[in-house]
This record gives C-alpha cells, structure tokens and sequence, in this order.
C-alpha cells in the first residue's frame, strides 16, 4: 500500500474537502447556508458563547449572501453546547435546532435566514440532507417553521432533610446504647450467678477437712479411746505406672502383700462410665511411714491427712467402748451409740484451681471443720482392769463359757465397772470372733435362778405376808400344777427361819411365801425392781428380758417363776435390783455416761437416772440383813463369797442359758452382793454360764475378789457394826 500522503484530500474541484472557507457549490452555483456547517474549520470558528468569530466581531461570513439581524446579548440563546452538537451531526442539528428554536410571530428573537442548499444531482453530487418527516405533509415554504413546545424540565427529586436524618440517626444510635447498657447491667446483676458459675465448675477443686472424732474417757479423765492424726496412701490407677513395680515398693512399707496392692491399682470404671481415679491402699498410716511413701515419688500415688482411732488399753473395757471404721464411723459399743456426739462435722474447701494450683483472687469457700464431743464414763480405769482380770482368771477353768461382772456404786447408780469374758482388742476388732465383742451384762439373757428369790422375799415383806422373824414348817419337796419342787438341803419338815431359807436358797420355803404374796402382786414387784425391760444404761442392743404374763402362767408357773425360773433377765437387770435393795429400797436406772465434753471444754452432766421406790427403806433394811446369812451361817451357799472384815450382804443363784428361748445346755451360776451391808457402797455381780458346770466355783470367789479390791481401792473402812448378827435356821 502506497504511504498515506500528508497532503489533504481535494474534493472534484481540486478544493480541500471540508473547509468552509473556500468550500462552493458542485455546479458553479454560489452555496447559501450557515458558514461553518459541515466543516471542522467552521467548529473552530465559534466561540464559547456559541457564535462564530465574524459573529463576535459583526463582520458577515464569507460566501454568505443575506445579512444577519442580531439582538441584544441578553436575548441570545444561552446553550453554550449547540455549535458542538452541530459538528457532531454534520450541520443538520444546526438547522433541526434552528426549526426547532424559531421564534413564534411577534416576538423580538433573533430571525436566522438561511438559503437551502441546492441538491446535487446524480452524477456524483453529495446527496441531499435528509430530513424529518411530518405527519401533516410539506411544509408551506411560506409557512414558517412552527416552534414546538419547550418540555420543562424534569424537577430534580427533593432531597432528605439532612437535619432530620441526623436527629433520626442520634435517636437510634442512643437507643442502640441504651439496649447495650440495660442488657449489661441485666447480665452483671440477674444473671451473673449463672455465668460466672457456667466455667467455674470445671476448675472446683474440693477438699475434705476431717473433724477429729471425740475421745471416751473414764471417771479420772484417763483416755480409753481417743483419736490421733495419722494419714491414708491411695492409689490413681490412671496415673499409676508399672503397678507391679509400685506395689514391690510399698508393700514393706505398708505391711500390705504386694498381690494385694496390684489388686486394689487396676483400672476400673465408675457406675457412671468414667475412670476411677481414688482408691485406698492404706488407712491410719502413721505420719513417719507415710512421709517415706512420700519419699518413694511414685507416679499416682499419694498421701493425706487421716485419723485413727487409738485404745491405750486394748482390751480394757473393749465390750463397752466397741470400735470404729476405718471411715471413724461407729459399729459396736458405746462408739455406735454415742456416734452421733463423738462424730464432729467434717469441713471442706472448695476453690478454684488451675495447672494444679489455686488461683489467685478465684472463687474460694472454707466450711471449718467442727470437732466431735467427748464422752466421760462411770468406769473407773484400774477397777475395770482389776475386774476383767478376775473374771478372766475364773473363766479360764470353763472352757467355752461365758462370763459377766458388774460393779455399781451406791446410791448413784453409777456402773463403775462391767467385764465379759470372752473379749477382744479394740484396737483390732478385726480378727475377733463377734460373740467375743458381745457385752454380756447387756447381751446375756439368763434364766437367773435363785438370785431371783430376793425380789419374792422384798415383795413379801413389803406386803406384809412375811416378817424378818416368821418362820415356816418346810417339807423337802412341793408340788405345783404337774411339777415337784425340791430342796438342796432337805429340812424334813422342820420349822425354818426366813434368813436360814436364803441361807440354803430353800425352793419349797419360798414357793410357800409367794403362794401367799400371790401371783398379780409378784409380777408388779418384778416390774417395779425393774425387769422385763432394758436398762438404759448406754449400750445398744440390750436385752430387754422377758416376764411371764399372767395369762400364761401355768400350774408349775406358781413354783417356777418364784425361785426364778420362766423369768428371762440379764446380768445387769439382776444388778440393778440389788441396787435398789442396797439403796435403801429406791430403785436407780444403771448409767454409764457421767457428762459430755464438747469441743470446748464444756462440761455437760448427762441426764439424771430415773428413780423409784420399790421397798420402804425398813424393809430394805431387814431384807439386807437377812441375806447376810447367805455368807455367814455354816454350810450356806454363799460363804466362800465372803469378805474378810467387811459384811457382805447377797444371794447365790443356779439357772440356765436361754437363746432365743430356748435352754442350752450346762448352767449359770451367779452370786450377786453388797458390802458394807449395814451401809452399802457397792453391788458386784457375777455371772458364769459352764457347759459342762462347775460355775458355782467360780463365781462366789470372783466375787469376793472383785469386792475385796474395791472396798480397798476406795478405802472404805472395815464394818463398824462388828460381825453379822447370829442367824438361826431351825428355831424351836
């Protein structure tokens, strides 16, 4: 392609194509129209305000033949771009806005005369400009151009008032604030409980503050069981590694098999699906073994506070005190019935850890650990000692038998001392047989015999039916219902005195005088010297014995339940009615407990015994004097129960072992007295229960043993009365 040359392009009559200048009509006509228009030299002629340059300087353009009226500058059209859209539209708009912008007759615009261009022809001329149809056809050529109404222009739409937006925007904004605040204040008072516990729960950490289990003292204030801090070792399973290893470590430690301890350390779930991570390996470990534990450093185990329950004497007083649980809760004894005054209240810390360790200004709460209250007992520390080791020494001679002792101070009802045979060590119940653990004086349930005799004669006297100087013909049996009584010392006959009937415990001399006292008023005297029912001395589980009605009684019920058969009672019901003999006739309720101490030294006196009359202090009197001839007339029952320089008042007694109901096999033999007679100050009882018999042996010297020391440990002086008085058993 030939190089495009700079030279502009001539029109057919060698003009340069688009100049308005020089540009003239094809067919040598002069051109008439509007200077400027179709040419870009004429565009550049205009001025900003729309006019040409000649315009501007009132000179007529070149070429054109018609002169141009112009008005006043303040009736110019004032659209600055309408020579721009005349070159666009190749100087049609010109005339299109020229038709369009015509003035209507009459008024004072600018008149633009304008000769139309000739159309060339078709020998290559330029076409002719195209115009607008109408609707209405050709246009008048004297006619001119009608003016089309101007459209007003559309009104821009009326913007928001920018003081109202803002007032609007302020009120949202402070009611978003206001909301803010409220919910805040909502959540930092209603529910800030809920929240701030919502992740607390999971950081609690709780620990127990064991209160210390109160102590049993005896009447000096000596301990007969106390507790002492000690510690426990348990065991994490979960952490724990190489249980075997562990277990080889701590089994010489804790005197634990190391099979054992492999056992307790395996893995195991919860009722509630997840892992255990607590179980004991040891309870009560002294604080020097458990520091060596510590020492060990073993993975998942670990040591902390405990407390075990100590009894200095072991043995002594075992079947009152009983034990308690590795958990310091009370099982036996005076332990399970006193617990919930021993028990203190355990405390606890609760705080809010983490990594292991609390967390500073996190949520705290201490409950203080309140300690337990302390009994003080009636026992007196040696006394029991010295009881327990007579019983002992005399029970050792009765294989499998079974021994009771009690020793009660008069007039206060206070069980100084109360042994049983078999015991135990308290402080390891463990391996004991639980028949051993068994208090007897509370437990064991005899049929007394004729120990029994002394409650038929009070009654008697009391009543009135006998006198300490009545005397009866005793035939050496008696015959009740279907059944014969007889007497160990035959009488033949003969006229006995009332004391020479205790004296040789005569069956048919006190079958005779209940037949008088009758059968109604020896069941209320049972009752009123307090049989038939427990105690209350202290311990749990007593017996309460058993009466027979008197719609049960038979016809051998009238020899029997007198000389104290058909009569269930315990060693300590037995005591208690000769208490109440030696006290002048009024009965006093047994007790162990003397006060309370509490955590704070406060003394607390327990509760006054109930009292009774049962016998006028006269016929107490003589009653006791009578049965003094049971240790001083030759050949009596009773007489190896005898208490040098002192005057022992008192009753043998043979009877039988009955468990549940029924007879067992062997006999009980028992001697129940007191001393000083003439003003006692001690009731000793003794029971001794020989399978194989041989308890009358037994029981009479244990019981002047038992006396012998008391009197002399409390210094009580010799009888100031001088001997028993001479008791005839056969006056003429």
């Amino acid at each position: 392609m030939p190089p495009r040359s700079d030279e502009p392009r001539r029109g057919p009559t060698g003009s340069r194509r688009g100049s308005a200048r020089d540009a003239g009509p094809s067919d040598g006509e002069p051109r008439t129209g509007e200077p400027g228009i179709g040419g870009i030299s004429g565009a550049r002629a205009y001025t900003p305000r729309g006019r040409t340059v000649r315009e501007e300087r009132g000179t007529p353009a070149r070429g054109q033949g018609a002169e141009q009226r112009r008005t006043p500058r303040s009736t110019r059209s004032g659209d600055p771009f309408r020579p721009a859209l005349q070159v666009l539209d190749g100087g049609r708009a010109a005339a299109r806005v020229g038709r369009r912008d015509a003035p209507a007759a009459g008024r004072g615009q600018v008149v633009r005369t304008v000769t139309p261009r000739t159309p060339r022809g078709p020998g290559g001329d330029e076409p002719p400009p195209r115009r607008r149809a109408t609707p209405g056809g050709p246009r008048r050529a004297d006619r001119p151009a009608a003016r089309r109404p101007s459209r007003k222009p559309r009104r821009p739409p009326k913007l928001a008032d920018s003081r109202l937006r803002l007032r609007l925007g302020t009120v949202l904004a402070l009611t978003l604030f206001a909301t803010i605040g409220i919910r805040l204040i909502f959540l930092q008072t209603v529910d800030a409980p809920a929240y701030a516990g919502g992740g607390v729960t999971d950081r609690l950490r709780t620990v127990e503050l064991p209160a210390p289990r109160g102590a049993i003292y005896d009447s000096t204030g000596a301990p007969l069981a106390r507790s002492v801090e000690a510690r426990y070792v348990y065991a994490d399973p979960t952490e724990v590694e190489a249980p075997a290893d562990v277990a080889k470590a701590l089994s010489p430690l804790l005197g634990i098999a190391a099979s054992k301890l492999v056992e307790l350390m395996k893995p195991r779930k919860l009722e509630d699906g997840k892992m255990s991570r607590f179980v004991y390996l040891a309870r009560g470990v002294e604080i020097s073994t458990a520091k060596r534990v510590q020492a060990l450093e073993l993975s998942g185990i670990g040591v902390h506070r405990d407390e075990r329950r100590e009894v200095p004497g072991g043995d002594l007083a075992a079947n009152l005190i009983g034990f308690t649980s590795q958990d310091m809760v009370g099982l036996e004894g005076l332990e399970a019935r006193y617990d919930d005054v021993l028990a203190g209240q355990d405390g606890k810390r609760v705080y809010e850890a983490g990594l292991g360790a609390p967390i500073p200004g996190g949520y705290s709460r201490t409950t203080l650990a309140k300690p337990g209250s302390s009994l003080a007992l009636t026992i007196v520390r040696d006394l029991q000692f010295r009881t327990q080791q007579i019983l002992s020494a005399g029970m050792a001679q009765v294989p499998g038998g079974t021994g009771a002792a009690v020793v009660m101070e008069i007039p206060s009802g206070a069980v100084l001392a109360q042994a049983s045979n078999p015991t135990y060590d308290a402080a390891k119940p463990v391996p004991s047989d639980p028949v051993a653990r068994e208090d007897a004086a509370t437990s064991f349930v005899v049929d007394p015999g004729s120990v029994h005799k002394a409650i038929t004669y009070g009654a008697a006297l009391q009543e009135g039916v006998i006198t300490p100087d009545t005397t009866l013909p005793i035939a050496n049996s008696i015959k009740m219902g279907d059944t014969w009584f007889s007497d160990t010392h035959p009488a033949n006959g003969k006229r006995m005195s009332v004391p020479g009937m205790l004296a040789f415990s005569s069956n048919v001399g006190t079958i005779t005088i209940a037949d008088k006292l009758g059968r109604d008023r020896l069941i209320d005297y049972q009752k009123r010297f307090g049989l038939g029912k427990p105690t209350g001395e202290g311990m749990p589980g007593e017996a309460s014995g058993r009466l027979l009605p008197a719609d049960e009684w038979s016809g051998s019920s009238y020899g029997s339940v007198p000389i104290g058969h058909s009569v269930d009672a315990t060693p300590l019901q037995m005591t208690a009615a000769y208490a109440a003999i030696a006290n002048n006739g009024t009965y006093v309720q047994p007790h162990l407990v003397k006060e309370v101490i509490g955590p704070d030294g406060k003394r607390t006196p327990a509760p006054a015994p109930v009292t009774r009359s049962v016998l006028s202090p006269q016929n107490a009197a003589a009653l006791r004097t009578m049965l003094e001839a049971v240790t001083t007339v030759d050949g009596a029952t009773g007489v190896t129960a005898a208490v040098p320089s002192y005057r022992v008042a008192g009753k043998t007694g043979t009877g039988w072992r009955l468990v549940n109901g029924k007879k067992q096999p062997g006999e009980v033999s028992s001697f129940i007295g007191m001393a000083p007679a003439e003003n006692p100050r001690y009731v000793i009882a003794v029971f001794v229960y020989a399978p194989n018999g041989g308890g009358a042996a037994i029981a009479n010297p244990a019981f002047r043993d038992m006396m012998q020391f008391t009197l002399r440990h409390y210094r009580v002086p010799p009888s100031t009365g001088g001997s028993a008085p001479k008791f005839v058993v056969y006056p003429r």
